[in-house]
């Protein structure tokens, strides 16, 4: 009886370009149950100083080994965890340690160069094809595939191949069984690819961490399973942000003030972030002790989704949060998520954002939807908020 009392989490977006209207609602109380798609319950929490707070709070745990840890959905029998992603200190921070040298941002500023080139060429291709054009498979689903694969080591002559796996990991409404097919095909072949670095380790990020494995730093599996969260996450999230993002400057009419300034490139890409949060369904913990917030008090073994979407569109921390402003001041959005598991990549996504922006203002000024803006197919089913196309002319 009292499962029935709880309502289901807001999930279906009413508009395109915003959250579901639902989280609004909640956003104006403390922390509510809600009844997840999986038909577990949890806590839903949606105000941004709550999320900051309990995204850094170690009473939180992100293990899903955990009983009760809340799924987002049914999940098909475990394959293997998201390495770190799901984790707790101290496997969690000795496996982040290992690849901390990798994300510097001095590291990741010398790859400016390599992605400047990589998006030029994309462009050059782009363009000699003549429009129409869509965006997504000619220009925003490549370049972070390459710059993943160059990073990581990974083949790019594979990316058909990862790009539909981690299309059906992602997916909200496949079969169960075709989720963990697709993850499994995909572990399979980063088992090879991690096999042939532990054997030649090569100067990749792949290659240089492989022999930690002989070192007893960490497991073959654990380097497996780090080798497609990031896989997965390098080029998926900052894909669509891509699409998503150019298409919000398209019918928001700031694509002119970008071509017209770009060195509004770094405000706009900060407030894209904000107002389009891709990781559209939210983060989730398990409570390991009792913790109290805006009077409520949650106990230990309950789960909780912290929204960063909601987060993101909290008008106690965002003025006017639905518009889109990049001349607004910059105020600590949640788009990487924060505390100790705050996303890695978060340098890498920017740079990528900000270089590929730039050029494609400079390029291509007069660059358009070539259909209407309702006849553009939105990824409303996977956990990746973002298009499945995106026809565009100049």
């Amino acid at each position: 009886m009292e499962k029935l009392e709880v309502p289901e989490m807001p999930w279906t977006r009413e508009d395109a370009f915003h959250p579901p209207a639902g989280l609004a609602g909640l956003r104006a109380g403390p922390p509510a149950r809600v009844r997840l798609p999986s038909g577990q319950t949890a806590w839903l929490v949606a105000r941004h100083a709550d999320a900051r707070a309990l995204l850094s709070d170690p009473r939180l745990s992100s293990d899903e080994t955990r009983p009760h840890y809340p799924q987002l959905i049914p999940v098909p029998p475990a394959t293997g965890t998201l390495s770190f992603l799901r984790m707790d200190d101290p496997d969690h921070g000795r496996l982040r340690r290992l690849l901390t040298t990798e994300f510097t941002v001095r590291r990741i500023n010398a790859m400016r160069p390599g992605i400047e080139r990589t998006v030029a060429e994309s462009l050059d291709a782009m363009v000699e094809k003549g429009p129409p054009a869509d965006l997504v498979r000619d220009f925003a689903l490549p370049i972070p595939s390459q710059v993943i694969c160059q990073l990581l080591g990974v083949p790019y002559d594979d990316h058909e191949f990862f790009q539909d796996r981690s299309a059906k990991i992602l997916e909200t409404n496949a079969p169960l069984e075709e989720g963990a097919r697709a993850m499994g095909e995909l572990t399979d072949y980063l088992a090879s690819l991690v096999d042939a670095k532990v054997r030649e380790p090569g100067d990749d990020l792949l290659g240089r961490v492989a022999p930690g494995i002989a070192e007893g730093r960490l497991t073959r599996d654990e380097l497996v399973f780090m080798a497609g969260l990031l896989l997965i996450a390098g080029h998926e999230t900052t894909a669509n942000m891509i699409a998503l993002g150019t298409l919000t400057l398209l019918v928001t009419g700031e694509w002119a003030a970008l071509c017209a300034d770009p060195a509004r490139v770094g405000a706009t890409t900060e407030e894209l972030l904000r107002h389009l949060t891709v990781v559209q369904f939210g983060l989730v913990r398990t409570l390991l002790e009792p913790v109290t917030v805006d009077g409520v008090t949650m106990e230990a073994g309950d789960g909780v989704v912290i929204s960063l979407t909601a987060a993101n569109r909290d008008g106690a921390h965002f003025p006017d949060p639905d518009a889109f402003d990049p001349d607004r001041a910059q105020g600590h959005h949640v788009a990487f998520g924060f505390g100790m598991h705050q996303c890695l990549g978060a340098a890498l996504a920017r740079l990528e954002m900000d270089v590929v922006f730039t050029a494609l203002a400079a390029r291509l000024p007069g660059l358009r939807l070539a259909v209407p803006v309702e006849d553009v197919p939105f990824r409303h089913d996977q956990f990746v908020y973002g298009l499945d196309a995106l026809p565009v002319a100049w």
